[in-house]
C-alpha cells in the first residue's frame, strides 16, 4: 500500500471494498491498459470483472440489489481504477451518475425498474447534457421536447456522451415548453428524459441515431459519442421524477457527485504518475548516480508526492460533506479544480523525469500525458469551477455594510 493518499477513519467493510479493487487493478488493469488504449479498444474483460465485483452497484440501495455504500467509498474505488487506466473510470461514472439521479429524483416505478437492472451491470447508463453549440453555457441548449399525446417528441442533437455506445440508457437534458410559457428562465424550462435503446452504434431505435465514437487524443478505450434525435417518442412516464421543468437541477445534482469523481479520477492518475516517477529515478543513471540522487529530481518527487497528498485530501472532504447530507458545491468545485490541475501538473513532471523516454509509446507515463488534459475540462471547465468557488464564497462571506 502506498504511503501517498491515505483515508483515515474508513470501516472495514470500506478498507476491504477498497483493498479487492486495488488488487483487481494491480492485476488486471495495468498489465493491459497501455496495449488496450493504443488500439482503443473498448475493455470489455475489465468490464465484466467490475460486474462481477458488484461495482455498478456500489452507491445503488441494498433494495434494490446494490452494495448501498457512501460516495466516498465510490470515490475511493474511482481513484484507485483511474490510477489504474482512467478510461475505465470514466465508464463506471456516466452508469453511477444516472443512478445517483434515479435514486435521488426518479419516480418509485422509475427506481424500480431500473435500480435493480443497473447495480447488476444489466442496464449500462449515460447521461447527455453538452451539444456541438453549447459549451459551458448550459442555458443555451436547443434540443427541444414536444408533447403529442401521451407521448413526447424530441429533436436536436446532443455531443460528448461518454458510454453513448455502449450504454443502454441514456439520461438527456432537452429544453419542454410544456407549461413553462414564453420568458420562463432558461433553466426552469428543461427536463431530463430517461431514454432506453439498444447499444451499438448507427439507429438504436426509432428517432435516435448514434453515429459513432469520436476520435480522440486520449480517453480512449471508452466510447464518446454524438447523440441525433429526429422524432423521437418517449412515453411521459420516462420523464424523470414524473414532471418537467426540473431537469436542469436533476443534472446539476448529478454533475455536483461527478465533480467528486473526476476529482478522484485526477488523484489516481497522478499517484500512478508519481509511482512511475519515483520508480524511474531510482532505475535511470546519469554522471555516475541515480538521478533521484541529484537535488533537482528531488525537488520534483517532493512537489509531486505534495500535490498528490492536498488534492486526495480535498477529494475526501468534498465527499464526506455531500455524504453528511449537506451542500457541497463548495467543496466539489475546489476539489475537481485542484486535483485535475494537480494532476495535469504531477504527470508532465513524472514525463520531464522519464527524459526522451517519456516521448516513447513503450512507456506508460505517454499515456498518462494523453489522458491528463480531459479532466481539466470533463465536468466542468476550471474556469467554471472557479466561478462557482467565487459565487459561493462570496455567499458566505457577504459583507454587511
Amino acid at each position: 500500500m502506498s504511503r501517498l493518499a491515505q483515508t483515515h477513519g474508513l470501516t472495514d467493510v470500506q478498507t476491504e471494498i477498497l483493498s479487492t479493487v486495488r488488487d483487481f487493478v494491480d492485476k488486471e488493469i495495468i498489465p493491459v491498459a497501455t496495449e488496450l488504449e493504443h488500439r482503443d479498444e473498448y475493455p470489455q474483460d475489465i468490464v465484466d470483472g467490475l460486474k462481477e465485483l458488484g461495482l455498478f452497484g456500489l452507491m445503488i440501495p441494498e433494495e434494490y440489489g446494490g452494495l448501498g455504500e457512501s460516495l466516498l467509498t465510490y470515490a475511493l474505488c474511482v481513484e484507485e481504477i483511474a490510477r489504474g487506466w482512467m478510461s475505465v473510470s470514466g465508464i463506471i461514472n456516466t452508469h453511477f451518475i444516472v443512478a445517483y439521479m434515479l435514486k435521488q429524483h426518479g419516480t418509485q416505478e422509475q427506481r424500480d425498474h431500473f435500480l435493480p437492472r443497473m447495480a447488476a451491470g444489466d442496464i449500462r447508463g449515460a447521461f447527455s447534457m453538452s451539444e456541438p453549440a453549447l459549451g459551458s453555457d448550459v442555458s443555451a441548449i436547443s434540443s427541444k421536447a414536444v408533447r403529442d399525446g401521451d407521448d413526447y417528441v424530441l429533436n436536436g442533437q446532443k455531443m460528448w456522451l461518454t458510454n453513448g455506445g455502449t450504454s443502454s440508457l441514456v439520461a438527456v437534458l432537452v429544453k419542454s415548453d410544456e407549461g413553462h410559457p414564453e420568458g420562463t428562465a432558461a433553466h426552469k424550462s428543461m427536463t431530463t428524459f430517461l431514454v432506453e435503446k439498444e447499444p451499438g452504434f448507427g439507429e438504436v431505435r426509432p428517432g435516435l441515431t448514434i453515429p459513432g465514437k469520436i476520435d480522440k487524443m486520449g480517453y480512449k478505450g471508452v466510447d464518446t459519442t454524438e447523440l441525433i434525435m429526429d422524432g423521437l417518442r418517449i412515453p411521459a412516464d420516462r420523464v424523470l421524477g414524473g414532471a418537467t421543468g426540473r431537469g436542469f437541477y436533476q443534472m446539476m445534482d448529478g454533475v455536483e457527485v461527478g465533480r467528486v469523481n473526476v476529482a478522484a479520477r485526477g488523484c489516481g492518475v497522478a499517484q500512478r504518475a508519481f509511482e512511475l516517477g519515483v520508480r524511474y529515478a531510482q532505475q535511470r543513471h546519469t554522471f555516475g548516480k541515480q538521478i533521484a540522487q541529484h537535488q533537482a529530481i528531488q525537488f520534483k518527487l517532493a512537489e509531486m508526492a505534495t500535490k498528490v497528498e492536498a488534492a486526495h485530501a480535498m477529494m475526501v472532504n468534498a465527499a464526506r460533506k455531500k455524504d453528511s447530507g449537506e451542500r457541497n458545491d463548495l467543496e466539489a468545485g475546489m476539489a475537481k479544480y485542484l486535483a485535475s490541475e494537480y494532476c495535469k501538473e504531477v504527470v508532465e513532471d513524472a514525463f520531464r523525469i522519464h527524459g526522451g523516454y517519456g516521448f516513447s509509446k513503450e512507456y506508460e507515463i505517454e499515456r498518462l500525458y494523453r489522458e491528463a488534459p480531459m479532466l481539466l475540462i470533463g465536468e466542468g471547465t476550471a474556469e467554471i469551477q472557479k466561478m462557482i468557488i467565487g459565487r459561493r464564497l462570496l455567499e458566505e462571506y457577504r459583507f454587511q455594510g
